[in-house]
């Protein structure tokens, strides 16, 4: 029996294109980047100090954004990443686990999509972020320790049919290093006319770690000689996973400075670029904050603080072996987030914290020009 003509119509063939649905992701897409473009960039802020050392010290100051955090471009960045992976759809619920600032953030890019959004967040998060959170359309959801973030976002995501942005896995691979406005080139693109335009170092904190793999590539990709330092606190695995070469490190308890520190590595935590790691107590960080917050007069968040302490060490590192050249660090947040934590006096007292110590050894080490 003669074999039969195949024909085109024989295959199997199912289409699933939704035209209302593409039409939505056009439209999502249309938003972010209309709200990107109302943003301008963010200052970067010059710290005087002693011009005979040669040293100079630069913010990069993310608490300008809309949102009022660092977070903002990570938010965005998440969301759009979403969208054109095919994982939301008109009404769905967002779903994120995060202490605070990208909830906010990401609780307005939300708003700005017509999204409900949900944050999942430690009992122990500052009473004014939780008011943004709110304030930006967001409900929070409250757990124990920062630990079981992550189990309870992806539960809550499934029970209710929604998308678990889930930062601390895609930070890292949501945003494009290599360029696109990323906060790498944006920094870069400052220095320009700077004495030392090429940064010696760059001093990040970690949350998610996406930020300082976003550094690290793109000095990388460009060929510059800049060094990544990645500041780390207590209760948190970084530190320890990186210097045992231990992915599967974990710690004990939750980070006490909002924002960084986690009690495992995360995946967007890229380990092998970063050159230096330096943890820091919590009661250095948030004198930090409060140190930094009097020389600019206004208050700065205390992963800032962090931030501060690290940039101290390294600076006391150059003097010594009478280096010059550029830091550039990141002013994280607006420390008005913390009013009832790290600028209370008798909440500071209550967590067992000596920050007169650090603040004569940040005077020390920044003297006023």
């Amino acid at each position: 029996m003669a074999a039969r003509t195949p024909h085109l119509d024989d295959l199997e063939d199912l289409d699933r294109h939704d035209p209302a649905l593409r039409a939505w992701l056009v439209e999502s897409i249309r938003r972010l980047d209309a709200d990107a473009q109302r943003s301008a960039d963010t200052h970067l802020v010059r710290i005087p100090l002693p011009e005979r050392w040669g040293i100079d010290l630069y913010l990069k100051d993310e608490s300008t954004h809309l949102t009022g955090s660092l977070k903002h471009r990570l938010a965005r960045s998440l969301f759009m990443y979403a969208l054109v992976n095919g994982w939301l759809a008109p009404g769905m619920p967002v779903v994120e686990a995060s202490s605070g600032s990208t909830a906010v953030s990401e609780a307005h890019f939300a708003r700005v999509l017509g999204l409900p959004f949900i944050a999942v967040m430690p009992r122990s998060t500052s009473v004014e972020k939780i008011r943004l959170i709110e304030a930006q359309g967001g409900t929070c959801h409250f757990v124990d320790t920062a630990d079981e973030m992550c189990a309870a976002s992806q539960r809550l995501a499934s029970e209710l049919g929604g998308h678990f942005l889930d930062q601390f896995t895609y930070a890292e691979r949501a945003t494009d290093w290599r360029g696109h406005n990323n906060i790498a080139e944006s920094i870069l693109r400052q220095m320009a006319d700077e004495p030392h335009p090429v940064p010696a170092w760059l001093v990040v904190a970690a949350g998610t770690g996406g930020t300082s793999a976003t550094l690290g590539r793109y000095f990388r990709y460009r060929r510059l000689a800049t060094r990544l330092c990645v500041a780390d606190v207590e209760n948190s695995a970084f530190f320890d996973g990186w210097a045992d070469h231990d992915p599967g490190c974990r710690v004990e308890g939750s980070s006490r400075i909002e924002g960084i520190g986690r009690p495992q590595i995360e995946p967007s935590f890229i380990p092998a670029i970063v050159d230096r790691m330096i943890r820091v107590p919590d009661a250095a960080s948030v004198a930090g904050a409060h140190f930094l917050s009097e020389r600019l007069g206004r208050r700065v968040g205390a992963s800032t603080g962090t931030n501060l302490i690290a940039v101290a060490r390294i600076v006391q590192d150059m003097l010594a072996r009478g280096e010059t050249g550029s830091i550039v660090t990141l002013l994280c947040d607006s420390g008005e987030r913390y009013g009832h934590s790290y600028f209370d006096r008798d909440w500071v007292a209550g967590q067992g914290w000596d920050l007169q110590p650090w603040l004569d050894e940040l005077e020390a080490v920044f003297p006023r020009s």
